[in-house]
């Protein structure tokens, strides 16, 4: 049987209390390393949601300011097209207004296109008698063209403008051309000299006989040999041959009655 005396049972005891210090410390060690691991990874988590936030905030600012621009552009977009459907308004109404008044308009405008028609044909008839077929044959087509109804009224005014305007040049320039001359049931072949609207002359193709319109008579009248030289050399100036150049020409106009 073993005996402890007091000393003994005394280092046994402290031994114990010791070792029971010892084994206290190392848990609230543990413990306090393992509280301070689990607050870092909180206090990680918490940085983390606040970045996470930061950048949110951030995103949702940029996004708000955007926004906030294509507001500003929508609104400045929007004024724009008021004032656009506006003027469309006030366009519509004046649109309105022309469609109420286009009968009276075609009312108008279709005598007075017959009319400087029938002024042409006039016109044609009483003037010199240079590219008779082809002025005839001008004023035949405004006629016809006035009844087909596949034409707009536009084309047709424009086509009547498009004819005076041919008919004006005529007065402001000098031409040359061949075509037949009847004169005394004698057809032949001739060259005709045009200047302006003031006289026509012809040449026969020879160059042996020249002659002048008479717009008093309204006939032809031949004139002397003299001429032919003058007549021949206006001819290759209408034609280009030939510089511009004075010209000693007879001229036959109407006599002005008062």
């Amino acid at each position: 049987m073993i005996k402890f005396n007091w000393i003994g049972r005394y280092w046994v005891v402290v031994t114990l209390l010791i070792s029971m210090s010892a084994t206290t410390n190392a848990e609230d060690l543990e413990h306090a390393i393992d509280t301070q691991v689990k607050t870092d990874i909180a206090a990680q988590k918490s940085q983390q949601q606040i970045d996470n936030l930061a950048d949110e905030t951030t995103q949702m600012l940029v996004e708000y300011r955007e926004v906030l621009r294509q507001t500003d552009s929508l609104r400045v977009y929007n004024d724009q097209l008021d004032k656009l459907v506006t003027s469309q308004k006030k366009e519509l109404e004046s649109i309105k207004g022309q469609l109420r008044n286009i009968e009276t308009t075609r009312r108008d405008i279709v005598p007075l296109m017959l009319k400087m028609i029938e002024v042409m044909a006039q016109f044609v008839a009483l003037d010199l008698p240079f590219l008779p077929e082809e002025r005839q044959s001008r004023v035949i087509q405004l006629q016809t063209l006035m009844e087909r109804a596949d034409v707009t009224l536009a084309e047709k005014y424009r086509r009547i403008l498009e004819a005076y305007q041919v008919e004006t040049e005529y007065g402001r320039t000098i031409e040359a051309y061949q075509d037949e001359l009847t004169i005394d049931d004698n057809t032949r072949t001739v060259d005709f000299l045009r200047i302006g609207r003031v006289s026509l002359y012809y040449m026969t193709l020879d160059g042996q006989e020249v002659g002048l319109w008479d717009s008093l008579s309204k006939q032809w009248q031949q004139l002397d040999d003299e001429y032919r030289p003058s007549i021949s050399q206006g001819l290759k100036v209408a034609r280009k041959q030939l510089p511009p150049d004075l010209l000693v020409l007879p001229v036959k106009t109407s006599e002005v009655t008062e």
